[in-house]
C-alpha cells in the first residue's frame, strides 16, 4: 500500500518537473507565447489516460510554469484551472484518440478569455475569436498531435499499464 502511494507521488513530481522544463524550453525557443502558443509541455496533458497522478503533476507543473514565467495573476489562475479541468476529464476518457479533447476544449475556451480581458479595455468578440483560433491551433498541435505521439510511445514501451 505504501509503495503504491510513494509511486503515485513520485510520478506526479516527475511529471510536474518535466512539464515545467518543457514549458521553459518552449519559452526559450519562442513557442510558449504569442498568437499561436506551442507549449511542448501540453503534450503531457494526455498522461491522465494512464495514471491519475498525472492530474496533480500536470496541474502543479502548469501553475509553477505560469508563476515562474511572469504570467499575469488572471492567467495564472485561469490557465491553471483550464489545465486542471482538461486533465480531470481526460482521466475519465478511455479512448486514446479522444482523450486530448478535454484539454484542447478547456484551454481553447478559457485562455482566450484571459487574453481578451487583459489586452482590451472593453470586451471584444473579434479579439476573443482571433485568440480562440490561435489557442485552438496551438492546442491541436501540442496536445493532440504531440500527445497522441506520446501515448503511442508509452504504449510501445509499456511504461504505464492501462
Amino acid at each position: 500500500m505504501k509503495t503504491n502511494k510513494t509511486r503515485r507521488i513520485t510520478e506526479a513530481a516527475l511529471i510536474c518537473a518535466l512539464y515545467v522544463a518543457l514549458t521553459w524550453l518552449s519559452n526559450v525557443v519562442g513557442l510558449a507565447s504569442g498568437s499561436v502558443q506551442l507549449r511542448l509541455s501540453e503534450a503531457l496533458c494526455v498522461l491522465p489516460y494512464f495514471t491519475p497522478s498525472a492530474i496533480y503533476g500536470v496541474t502543479i507543473g502548469c501553475l509553477i510554469s505560469n508563476l515562474t514565467m511572469g504570467a499575469l495573476p488572471l492567467d495564472i489562475v485561469v490557465g491553471s484551472l483550464a489545465t486542471l479541468i482538461g486533465v480531470v476529464f481526460t482521466y475519465f476518457i478511455r479512448n486514446k484518440w479522444l482523450c486530448p479533447i478535454p484539454t484542447v476544449l478547456s484551454n481553447t475556451i478559457l485562455v482566450p478569455l484571459v487574453i481578451t480581458l487583459t489586452v482590451s479595455v472593453e470586451w471584444s468578440w473579434s479579439l476573443y475569436l482571433v485568440s480562440l483560433a490561435g489557442v485552438f491551433v496551438g492546442e491541436i498541435l501540442s496536445v493532440y498531435v504531440l500527445g497522441i505521439l506520446l501515448i503511442k510511445a508509452l504504449e510501445k514501451r509499456k511504461i504505464f499499464k492501462r
